[in-house]
């Protein structure tokens, strides 16, 4: 009865700040409660968001990829130019000049052709027969996205290469840069000496082939004209020996006044004799006399004569035997020309061949990475959400616009 007493007394006693406190206390847990409540609520209005559900949450997404799964590339880098020799420097002044060569030559349009070689079928079949390109782009160690797939084709893994080949020309300069993408450091470094190696060998046959092409069909020409100019020799010189003369114009305008010199006497004996036979009998020793200087003098016009003769013993007036030997002079001297043109022009074209040579010089061989360059993954997540709220932005406003108008 006692302690009642007491207790009662006691919660007599208890002050009214007491009871003010509790209640405050109790309102305080309420309050947090409710802002607890309001902070997930707030997360869960925001997650269910459209922007939250196609921007952020892909983003994310992509981002966990690009850092942790996404496999690492490494990327080689060579850099070489195309030269020419300085024709003019190192050919003789005369053939320089013979072959136009007036100064260096210059590699023109010789980078852009190595940029397309180098991303062409051609360098795919080579790099693929010799490093076995399309097994080691779709090995399993690669990630799904970064690798080619098994199935792939052509078409498939030339475009895959183009994207892991990188071709830059430096039009100042002339200096053309490769990179080599692989997906371990070695692998990258052999590719790109391997692509450079095989540049060097498209780069030395491309100016070789025109050339080889142009010199070629010079050399036949110039070996028909050849054989113009000997048989035109040969022809002329049987014509000499056939009618034993070295200059048939000179030896047959001389034989040819002898042979009117000899005319003329015999014309004179004829008449001689005419008169002696007249006033003397013919059996007459004077008479006797004269007939046998004019039997003489025919046999020795005779012989002139044949001195003009074929070896078939058929006689050839002087006149054709000139007309024949000046064709057949000309007939050589025009081969001559052509011989002496198609001469010329073998040099010429020789020349060219020269001018023609091309040269790959290493400005820098190819790098071992030592550490990857792909994926830029800061740089790829930026990107990846930069597009993605602007593609979403547009998709919102055209639906805005689509709300509007109906």
């Amino acid at each position: 009865m006692v302690g009642e007493v007491k207790d009662a007394d006691e919660a007599i006693k208890m002050s009214p700040s007491d009871s003010g406190r509790e209640g405050k206390t109790v309102e305080n847990q309420e309050g947090s409660s409710r802002t607890a409540v309001s902070a997930t609520q707030k997360i869960r209005d925001f997650i269910q968001k459209p922007f939250f559900v196609c921007v952020i949450l892909p983003s994310l997404f992509f981002a966990v990829y690009q850092m942790f799964w996404a496999s690492e590339r490494y990327e080689s880098q060579a850099k070489v130019i195309v030269q020419q020799p300085d024709g003019a420097s190192t050919l003789d002044a005369s053939l320089a000049l013979l072959s136009g060569l007036g100064g260096a030559a210059t590699g023109g349009n010789d980078p852009q052709l190595l940029e397309a070689y180098i991303l062409s079928n051609d360098m795919l079949s080579y790099l693929n027969k010799t490093l076995n390109l399309k097994e080691y782009y779709a090995e399993d160690s690669a990630d799904i996205f970064s690798r080619l797939p098994s199935d792939a084709t052509r078409e498939d893994l030339l475009e895959y290469y183009q994207n892991h080949i990188s071709v830059e020309v430096d039009d100042v300069s002339g200096v053309i840069s490769i990179a080599a993408q692989g997906f371990d450091s070695g692998f990258a470094q052999t590719l790109a000496r391997h692509i450079v190696s095989r540049s060097e060998w498209y780069i030395n046959n491309i100016g070789h082939q025109l050339a080889d092409a142009q010199l070629s069909f010079v050399k036949i020409e110039h070996e028909l004209n050849e054989d113009k100019f000997r048989d035109a020799q040969i022809t002329l010189l049987a014509f000499q020996q056939k009618y034993n003369l070295l200059d048939p114009t000179a030896e047959g305008i001389a034989m040819q006044q002898i042979a009117y010199g000899i005319e003329g006497q015999i014309a004179s004996k004829e008449a001689e004799l005419k008169g002696l036979t007249n006033i003397m009998s013919e059996h007459a020793p004077q008479v006797k006399a004269t007939q046998n200087e004019l039997e003489a003098l025919r046999r020795q016009l005779q012989n002139e004569r044949n001195k003009l003769s074929a070896d078939s013993g058929e006689v050839i007036p002087v006149s054709e035997i000139l007309a024949k030997y000046a064709d057949l002079k000309v007939a050589m001297e025009l081969a001559l020309q052509a011989y002496t043109s198609s001469k010329i022009s073998l040099e010429s074209s020789r020349i060219e061949a020269y001018r023609q040579l091309k040269y790959l010089i290493t400005v820098q061989a190819a790098t071992e990475p030592e550490k990857s360059t792909y994926p830029d993954a800061l740089y790829n997540v930026s990107l990846f959400l930069v597009l993605s709220a602007m593609l979403f932005a547009i998709i919102r406003i055209i639906l805005a616009v689509v709300y509007e108008l109906k």
